[in-house]
């Protein structure tokens, strides 16, 4: 039996074999010692630079915002800038263009002066065309006139016109005389 039981016991599928259990721990701390000299720094390394990367990132990230940031004011300040120089622009339109209407109207009334006087100038100048053309007309019909009732004639220019002149002065006399 003692032969039949080591048999048995060899055969044994439910008792490991001790050559079998160190055979199997040095071979499990050989590919744990390479797990730790070549997995684990390969797997530490990329951790490390995943990490640097996302930090990296989120570090450009609030940088991108920051400058995002300055640039909103920055556009800010120059579209208040903007709206101020355009309310400048429109206050100094508003003013020149009160300027040109009271240079325009200052111009126009200039103008009209200009013309009244210019018309009144023209009124006068026919006035005393008209009443110099009316003296010669009364002038000739009062010596017509006056030589017929005489019975002489008045035909020395002269004379003529020297009782033209009286006879004129003394008819615009009697007219302001009688208009008084």
């Amino acid at each position: 039996m003692s032969s039949t039981n080591l048999a048995a016991e060899e055969l044994n599928p439910l008792v490991p074999h001790v050559p079998e259990i160190i055979l199997g721990v040095v071979v499990f701390l050989i590919l744990v010692f390479m797990i730790r000299k070549f997995v684990v720094p390969n797997f530490e390394k990329a951790y490390a630079e995943r990490t640097s990367a996302i930090e990296g990132g989120m570090k450009e990230a609030a940088q991108a915002q920051e400058e995002a940031k300055a640039a909103l004011e920055q556009y800010n300040a120059q579209l208040a800038e903007a709206r101020h120089e355009a309310a400048r622009i429109r206050e100094e339109a508003r003013e020149q263009g009160a300027q040109i209407t009271a240079e325009l109207r200052t111009q126009a009334q200039e103008e009209a002066q200009r013309i009244v006087t210019a018309a009144h100038q023209q009124i006068e100048a026919e006035r005393a065309q008209a009443v110099q053309s009316l003296r010669r007309e009364v002038g000739q019909l009062s010596t017509e006139l006056a030589s017929r009732i005489v019975g002489e004639s008045l035909e020395d220019e002269a004379r003529q016109r020297r009782t033209v002149d009286r006879f004129i002065v003394d008819l615009e006399g009697s007219s302001n005389g009688s208009a008084n």
